[in-house]
Order: C-alpha cells, then structure tokens, then sequence
C-alpha cells in the first residue's frame, strides 16, 4: 500500500496506484479541492474527463472545474454565470458613469466657451470705447509740457 496516496484516492477510500490520474492534480494536502469538485461532477466523471483530454491541458482542466465546482457550491442557482452577470453589471454602470462624467464636461466647456465669447465681444467694445477715449485724451496730452527740472525726491 502507497502511502502517499491523493485527495482522490483518500475520499473514495481506495488504494492510489503509481499511475493515478488524479494525483498531480489532486494532492493530499489539499482535500478541499478534490471535494468540491466531487461533489459537483463526480469522481468518476471527473476520471473520465482527464483520460480524454491531453496531458499539457489537464492541468488547465482541473483548476477550471475546480473554480467551477466552488462557484456552484458557493451559488447554486447560477455558478459561474453569476460572476460573469455581476462583472457585466459592473462594466455596464462603469460605462454608464463614464458617459455621464463625459456629458457634464462637454456641458461645462460649452459654458466655458460662452463665457469666454462673451467676454471677449465685452473686452472688444470695452477696448474700442477705450480706444476712442484715448485718442480723445491724447490731444489734450500733447498740451501737457513736463517741467524742465524736476526735483530729486530720493535726496
């Protein structure tokens, strides 16, 4: 008798041979993992999976029924669909925000722009009344004469 025999081999209290399909993927300090997927699909039908498929995926194939199985037990209405359901959920509102987010800029630079449009036909009549007064004041500067001497006020 082997000793070291799987998770497998121990739940279904039989002798684990050298040539175990389960072992590399079922080990004995992990007897959680093989239960839950028992308890799903069942060992034999878990046997039978692993002997049609390749090596290089099997290992792929049993964490998969493995996050299966644990989603099932853990939901069993709806599994791994739930998850999906709440990640799209959760994309959906996240694509929703981010329209919102979009609109409330779009509508903030437009009234940015109007704003800055107003000004700026308010800063051109503003500097062409300005202009206009200028150039009225300026004839009345040409009169001015500055003094000769001016006195130091720093002394």
């Amino acid at each position: 008798m082997i000793y070291g025999r799987c998770a497998a081999c121990k739940s279904q209290r039989r002798r684990c041979p050298s040539d175990c399909i389960f072992s590399p993927y079922f080990p004995a300090n992990d007897p959680q993992r093989f239960a839950y997927v028992h308890k799903i699909y069942g060992g034999s039908n878990v046997g039978k999976m692993l002997q049609q498929l390749p090596e290089y995926v099997r290992d792929q194939a049993v964490n998969t029924l493995y996050l299966e199985a644990q989603c099932r037990i853990q939901d069993p209405v709806y599994g791994c669909v739930g998850i999906v359901s709440k990640l799209y959920q959760q994309i959906h509102d996240a694509e929703v925000e981010l329209a919102k987010i979009q609109t409330q800029i779009a509508c903030l630079q437009n009234q940015q722009f109007e704003v800055e449009s107003n000004f700026n036909v308010l800063s051109t009549i503003e500097a062409e009344s300005n202009l206009n007064f200028l150039q009225s004041q300026s004839n009345s500067m040409e009169q001015f004469q500055w003094p000769n001497h001016v006195p130091n006020l720093f002394n």
